[in-house]
């Protein structure tokens, strides 16, 4: 079994990462379980297929639709980056190969097996699976599985109990092991007003004729600031000032959200206010003609890091204007020009050029869709005394090691925090 199949992010070493050889055989795999469709946790699916996997993929059905909607963008944005870099020979590789293409990933769509929350099912002869909520985003999932009498649980990403758009995680059942993930495991988001937050940003941006970019993560993120958005519209408070949705991935995810009243706390009226706030700009045509605008403007686009994506030719046009900021509303990872611009860099790399960074640079911390160390605590520890081990996975080595210790310091017995390559026999 193969639990969640992410593509590495962040800095080069670890993007190249995603070149190597699998660790495993794919096609001794009997299945792969996703506990949901952000690309750190599905974005090698295409891959793993092309190298021989050749059975099914267990997800939520939200997480299914999803999938399809980020990982065909994915191929699509690897296929683009590939014939750029030949185009202006910036790659070492001659020529530069896409890590898979947009067909790669349809052909991965297809081994998906949609399985509701809260519902057993057989995934192996002798191996049963239940997907529960985990929040975070639409079809997020914490995982149980059940193995010759054990008890084992994969966190996933949990999402925030009090989020504003997304149904808390399902409380924890009993385990013998816990995977927990740890993004947040070394902080607690503030406790603020962040409608009030991105308010003062926007109006302080422009008083001095600027535009306010927001690189956001296309799935949840985008959904979140919509929310945000809508509400402050909606009471007066935010008025006259064009707001755009410049991502497809964005703006398909945010169709998707309205369409799945079930999957989130808000009414179907509401999601409709909601999705309409902005104006999606869906072709490369629209998108560019937003760089023709000099008035002042909310642009929210993907990708959330900076990695790749519009935002990056935004980022080209806009950065170096003083009068604009750039709004960083979620976790930027090290070694990306998201946290490289967070950390006061006066210049990124795009593209093989290098382009001044003079905007004014902004957070807020209060958006997370992941969970924080004390609602990770929460959420875990009435079962901890019952484990036989914990184990803490995703998150900076510094994040991961406090978390072990707050775990250890609420009653687990055992915690461990693995290395990459590393195996655990279980007793």
């Amino acid at each position: 079994m193969l639990i969640d199949c992410g593509m590495f992010q962040g800095g080069k070493p670890l993007r190249t990462r995603n070149w190597s050889d699998w660790p495993f055989d794919p096609a001794t795999l009997d299945a792969v379980l996703l506990t949901h469709a952000h690309l750190d946790h599905s974005g090698m699916l295409p891959v793993l297929r092309k190298s021989g996997f050749d059975g099914p993929v267990h997800a939520t059905d939200a997480t299914r639709a999803l999938a399809e909607i980020l990982l065909t963008d994915s191929g699509r944005i690897h296929e683009d980056d590939a014939r750029h870099a030949n185009r202006h020979g910036y790659s070492r590789h001659h020529p530069a190969r896409p890590l898979y293409t947009e067909a790669d990933a349809r052909a991965c769509l297809t081994a998906f097996e949609s399985q509701p929350f809260g519902t057993p099912f057989t995934c192996a002869p002798g191996i049963s699976a239940q997907f529960h909520r985990a929040g975070h985003i639409l079809g997020a999932s914490w995982l149980e599985l059940n193995v010759d009498g054990r008890r084992i649980v994969f966190s996933g990403d949990l999402g925030r109990p009090d989020d504003p758009v997304m149904y808390p995680p399902a409380p924890l059942t009993a385990c013998d092991y816990l995977v927990i993930e740890s993004t947040y495991g070394d902080r607690v988001h503030e406790r603020t007003d962040t409608a009030s937050q991105l308010l003062d940003v926007i109006e302080r941006t422009r008083r001095r004729g600027g535009i306010v970019l927001i690189p956001a993560f296309a799935v949840g993120r985008a959904q979140l600031l919509l929310y945000l958005l809508w509400q402050l519209k909606h009471s007066g408070a935010l008025d006259r000032i064009p707001i755009y949705l410049d991502s497809p991935m964005a703006v398909d995810a945010t169709e998707l959200f309205r369409a799945r009243p079930e999957d989130h706390r808000l009414s179907g009226d509401d999601a409709h206010a909601m999705c309409a706030v902005a104006q999606c700009m869906t072709s490369r045509e629209q998108s560019r003609a937003l760089n023709e605008r000099h008035s002042p403007m909310i642009i929210v686009s993907a990708s959330g890091m900076m990695t790749g994506g519009r935002v990056l030719h935004h980022l080209r046009i806009r950065g170096g204007d003083p009068r604009n900021t750039i709004l960083f509303t979620g976790y930027q990872a090290t070694g990306t020009r998201g946290a490289d611009i967070l950390a006061g860099a006066k210049a990124v790399k795009i593209h093989g050029m290098t382009y001044a960074i003079r905007a004014e640079v902004d957070e807020i911390t209060g958006l997370s869709a992941h969970a924080d160390r004390d609602e990770l605590m929460s959420w875990a520890q009435d079962k901890l005394a019952g484990t036989k081990r914990v184990f803490v996975t995703h998150g900076e080595p510094r994040a991961a090691r406090a978390l072990r210790q707050s775990l250890r310091s609420r009653g687990a017995a055992d915690v461990h925090v693995p290395e990459l390559g590393e195996s655990v026999d279980l007793d």
